[in-house]
Formats: C-alpha cells, sequence, structure tokens
C-alpha cells in the first residue's frame, strides 16, 4: 500500500507540473549545526527572523512544526536557464542604452502564487486516495525549514559548493516546495555523491566572493542579498561588484557545469519571461513612480524588494555601466526623488560616471545628511 502510494502521488505531482519529486522522513537534519554555526557568525545579515529561537526549534526538528508528520514531499519546479554564453558587457549596452539583469527565478509570475495551489492539489489528491482527511502543512520557502538538506535526504540531487541543490541530470535551476504529511510514505534513498569534486567555478566566479569553503555563503556580500533582503544602503565598498545586478543574482548557476550540460532554457509556463523583465532598461526603470511599480510587477518576485529597494539597485547599475549617458537620469533622480535611499545611491552613481557638476549643484538643494554625505565623499573620491 505504502510503495503503491508513493507511485501514485509521484505520477501525479509530474502531471501538476513538479519535475522533481522525493519523499524523506522528519527526522532532524544532518546539517543542521551547520546552520547554527552560521548564525553565529552573523552571516545572515538583517535577516532577524532566520535567528528566532522557535524558528531555530523547528528548523532542528520538523516533528516541531507538524508533530502528526510521518513523511515529508519535496517538490522542485523548474524556472527558465539564463542562457550560458550571456556576456554581461554587451548585453548591458544593447542598443546603446544601459540594461541591468534579473535573477531567472523572477522572470515571470510568483512561485508564491504558483506553487501553493498545487501543492493543495497534491494534497487533495492524496486525501482522496486513502480516503479521509490528512493533517499537513505546505511550504515554498516560507516555512523554517533547512529544504535543501531534506532535498538531499530525499534523493534529488546534492548541495553543490555554491550552496545550490544540484541534480545530476537536471541541474540547479529548480524552486522547491514541501508538503509535510501525516502518513507514511516509501522514502526515497539519500543522494550521498558529490559530484562537485574539485571545481571551484562558482567560488572563483562570484563577484563579492561570498561563497565559502563549508558550502554556506556569507549573505551580507551576496549580491541577492544586497538587491532582495537588505533594505537599507548597499555596502560602499560593494556596489562595484554589483555590476549589472537589479534582482537577484545568477552567477554561480550560470557557470556550474552541471547547468551547462543539463539545464534546459525552459521551464514551468507559469514561470516564463515577462516583456523586458530578463534585462531591464535602467534609465527607464528610475522613471518608475509607486503606481507604475506596482502595475509593472504585480505578483512578480521583484515586488519582494520594493520600489525604493529596487530604484536603489537600478542607480547603483547605472553607476557600473562606465556610460556617460546614464548622467541626465541620474541627475534627475538626484533632483526630484522623493527617497533618499535611491538618492544616496544615485549620488554614488554619479561619482563613477564623472557627473561632477551635478553632484556640485546638488549640494545647494539637498537637505537629507546622509545623501549630502554620500555627494561630499564621491566629489572627493572623484574631483
Amino acid at each position: 500500500m505504502r510503495i503503491t502510494l508513493t507511485q501514485e502521488v509521484t505520477a501525479e505531482a509530474h502531471r501538476l507540473g513538479f519535475e522533481l519529486v522525493g519523499v524523506t522522513t522528519p527526522d532532524p537534519p544532518e546539517h543542521y549545526p551547520v546552520f547554527e554555526r552560521w548564525l553565529e557568525q552573523g552571516r545572515h545579515g538583517e535577516m532577524g527572523y532566520l535567528a528566532r529561537e522557535s524558528s531555530r526549534q523547528r528548523r532542528a526538528d520538523p516533528r516541531q512544526i507538524l508533530p502528526e508528520c510521518r513523511s515529508i514531499l519535496i517538490l522542485g519546479l523548474r524556472y527558465p536557464a539564463p542562457h550560458q554564453e550571456f556576456a554581461p558587457s554587451e548585453a548591458s549596452l544593447a542598443d546603446g542604452e544601459p540594461s541591468g539583469r534579473v535573477a531567472a527565478y523572477a522572470w515571470g509570475a510568483d512561485y508564491h502564487d504558483i506553487m501553493p495551489p498545487r501543492l493543495r492539489a497534491l494534497v487533495n489528491f492524496i486525501e482522496g486516495k486513502v480516503g479521509y482527511s490528512i493533517p499537513h502543512r505546505i511550504y515554498t520557502d516560507t516555512g523554517p525549514i533547512l529544504e535543501r538538506d531534506l532535498a538531499q535526504r530525499a534523493g534529488l540531487g546534492w548541495i553543490g559548493k555554491n550552496t545550490c541543490l544540484i541534480h545530476p541530470r537536471h541541474g540547479s535551476y529548480f524552486l522547491l516546495g514541501e508538503i509535510f504529511l501525516g502518513v507514511e510514505l516509501q522514502p526515497d534513498i539519500p543522494f550521498e555523491a558529490d559530484h562537485c569534486g574539485t571545481c571551484r567555478r562558482c567560488l572563483d566566479a562570484c563577484p563579492t566572493q561570498c561563497i565559502l569553503p563549508d558550502r554556506t555563503l556569507d549573505a551580507r556580500r551576496c549580491i541577492s542579498y544586497l538587491t532582495i533582503e537588505l533594505k537599507g544602503v548597499i555596502p560602499s565598498e560593494l556596489r562595484a561588484q554589483i555590476g549589472d545586478w537589479v534582482f537577484g543574482c545568477d552567477v554561480c548557476q550560470q557557470v556550474c557545469p552541471w547547468n551547462q550540460r543539463f539545464a534546459t532554457p525552459d521551464g514551468d509556463t507559469e514561470l516564463a519571461p515577462r516583456s523586458g523583465l530578463p534585462s531591464p532598461d535602467l534609465a527607464g526603470e528610475l522613471l518608475l513612480t509607486s503606481q507604475a511599480f506596482n502595475l509593472k510587477f504585480r505578483r512578480s518576485p521583484v515586488q519582494r524588494a520594493r520600489r525604493r529597494g529596487y530604484l536603489r539597485n537600478i542607480a547603483t547599475a547605472l553607476g557600473n555601466t562606465g556610460s556617460a549617458s546614464s548622467i541626465p537620469a541620474l541627475a534627475a533622480t538626484l533632483a526630484g526623488e522623493n527617497e533618499p535611499l535611491v538618492r544616496l545611491h544615485a549620488a554614488w552613481a554619479l561619482g563613477q560616471l564623472g557627473g561632477k557638476a551635478v553632484l556640485q549643484a546638488a549640494l545647494v538643494n539637498e537637505t537629507e545628511e546622509a545623501v549630502l554625505r554620500e555627494i561630499r565623499l564621491a566629489l572627493a573620491k572623484h574631483p
């Protein structure tokens, strides 16, 4: 019965669009001590929710989440793989206008809207098979669990040096979802092999060198953290390394040989790229009002950065283009943008691009002390 039910559940999960399907037990995750050390070292940055005691207890023991749990289903939904031959310096100046880059998982609809209905449909399917209501919990990176650890134990791949779960025949461009179930399914054999070997392409390619030897990363230096989770000022010493990324980063996955060999450009149809999202026009994005931002990024992961964070990232990327054609857009932002955070990064960008006259003029009208400090720093560094 258990094996037959597991086979039926797996087939239904594939029908619902999940390319990866695995089952594991609700036993404590093997790598939880690594997570604890990571927290103690402060490498989670401003993501304080990760360090809450209640959250830590649940990550340490899945049964703290659902005492009746007997099995955990791990599902992987593929998203589009970016072109491996993408050259930032060339693409950023396509058609003479600087453009930015958005991480591939955010090109289409928000997976937080896409995955939960499918997970609930799978629970309904299981309940229909067993004939009774089952205690359950569903998650799409929203719960206190070590999902990659569980996924490895469910046989879906190994945790690579870049911290991503890598499937040996499909690569790593997957979003994970979990179902905690009060019914016993046949667990899969854990994936024990490590196929990274001596390769260190991800470590060498990371623009901010945030990937650590113990297969964790220092979030405080990660471009994904800096452009999404960090709500304030991007540290000045890291701004140039962000390059043209305006939401997330794919570098450590793009250089991975397992993705270059096996990842396919097509993902789930609901995650297909929206027009203009993979490579947004940087100068044009600076003009987005709050209303326009909300309209453009409705039901998009980019909403997570909020307008002020997104425009902060856009201004930073413009400063990294090396293109003087970006100065007028940045000058208009420094003069007319209401958000001091955005003006501050526009000032930095102008310093990078030789906008000395604009910065000197801004000293007269700027009233926010933090922005004034940034203007003075830019003028001092680029006299």
